[in-house]
């Protein structure tokens, strides 16, 4: 009879903390990772810039809880785009040719957010001008690192301040595809405060790196 009791009192308790990890999204995606390929807006000091990055982001919950928080990361390079007037050779109608110098001023940036909270919607996240999705998640808060060749930002306070919004699409409506990261405080300075946007390339259930079918 105790032997019953307590079976039953274990199985009870086993639906319990599985309802709750899957109302977190236990058997979905639990880590994510991609690139990051855009300009930064021309009014940012030497801009604009080209930015190529990857990023990952792993999904985790507290035990017995239905909440769910993320690490995320991303290592950048950036690098200036600027057009300079060339004053000779010019053409047969006296023209002035332009030129375009890339690679300007390279440097790295490396960016950082800890143990954030995760928003099962996209209120307030970017549109993407062509197949927009409602569908996907976000997380949205102070940056824990944000380097400039492997220091501090010299843009950055010391301890960080600057926001960071990361977009996740996808979910419900189509395969998860798309990030954007959105910097709001010192950090647009220099990023700017648009949208940067990249791609989902690998979806996991967990954080072996396996893509899923």
């Amino acid at each position: 009879m105790n032997i019953t009791t307590l079976s039953s009192v274990a199985m009870s308790l086993t639906c319990i903390l599985v309802g709750a990890n899957a109302s977190a999204g236990e058997f979905g995606p639990r880590h994510f990772s991609g690139l990051i390929n855009d300009y930064s807006p021309s009014s940012v000091k030497g801009g604009p810039y080209e930015m190529h990055g990857q990023w990952s982001m792993d999904l985790h919950s507290e035990w017995g809880s239905v909440d769910t928080a993320a690490d995320f990361i991303a290592d950048m390079t950036m690098a200036g785009y600027v057009t300079t007037l060339v004053t000779t050779p010019a053409d047969s109608t006296g023209t002035v040719a332009v030129q375009s110098q890339a690679g300007v001023g390279p440097h790295t940036h490396h960016i950082s957010l800890t143990n954030i909270a995760v928003t099962w919607n996209m209120t307030g996240c970017p549109n993407y001008l062509t197949n927009p999705s409602k569908g996907g998640f976000q997380i949205n808060g102070t940056v824990s690192i944000l380097t400039g060749n492997g220091s501090n930002a010299p843009f950055e306070t010391t301890p960080p301040s600057s926001t960071l919004q990361v977009c996740v699409t996808g979910g419900d409506e189509i395969t998860y595809s798309n990030v954007t990261l959105v910097f709001t405080g010192p950090a647009t300075s220099h990023f700017g405060p648009q949208a940067i946007h990249g791609v989902v390339r690998i979806a996991s259930a967990d954080s072996d790196g396996k893509r899923l079918p």
